[in-house]
């Protein structure tokens, strides 16, 4: 089994999430439904930031402050470049895209859209990370879900945000710059499939 594969058995700083190990072939079903879902107007796509090495936030971080945070590598810059590309180059209509108040979502954001500018392209708060802040997560989870439950496109909405709301989300721990396609109705969030970066 892969290191890509065995990453989505992990329990991930406490997480009690249970995920399915996967086959090779129900990765590429996985990923096929996911590509075919991002071509329905309204559908939208969750990534976890590109990389950006170590965990959580260095003590002291102060949010709009990118000295003092976790930032992009050079290889997460270049894989928040081809986040872009891939979607462009699959002819995904890109209606807006949201991100956390973090400088590793917004830089992910900014370097996968670069033609993009707010308001299409902009902060959301609900998208930012709890890691450090656990009892927001309920809250933060709920106007989250209100927000993504709510989009109706045009378009494709692509969200930057980070790994424990993703996983808040959907129950799946994705790795960095992975996306998780999910479509909607009036109450409910439906993961369609993954995107490996």
């Amino acid at each position: 089994m892969s290191i890509a594969l065995r990453s989505r058995s992990a329990c991930l700083l406490g997480w009690s999430v249970s995920v399915l190990a996967w086959s090779p072939l129900s990765v590429q079903a996985d990923t096929t439904d996911a590509w075919q879902a991002l071509k329905t107007n309204g559908s939208i796509v969750l990534f976890r930031h590109a990389i950006a090495p170590g965990g959580g936030d260095p003590a002291g971080w102060v949010a709009g402050d990118c000295r003092t945070q976790r930032n992009l590598s050079a290889e997460g810059q270049a894989q928040a470049r081809r986040i872009g590309d891939t979607l462009r180059q699959r002819g995904v209509e890109v209606g807006a895209v949201w991100h956390s108040e973090w400088c590793r979502t917004r830089d992910t954001a900014q370097l996968a859209f670069p033609a993009m500018s707010a308001p299409r392209l902009r902060p959301v708060p609900a998208f930012n990370s709890f890691f450090n802040s656990p009892g927001s997560e309920n809250m933060q989870t709920a106007e989250a879900r209100r927000l993504l439950l709510g989009w109706r496109g045009p378009g494709v909405l692509v969200v930057v945000t980070h790994q424990v709301n993703i996983t808040a989300l959907t129950g799946l721990v994705p790795q960095s710059g992975e996306g998780v396609v999910l479509q909607t109705d009036e109450t409910s969030l439906r993961v369609q499939g993954t995107l490996l970066p």
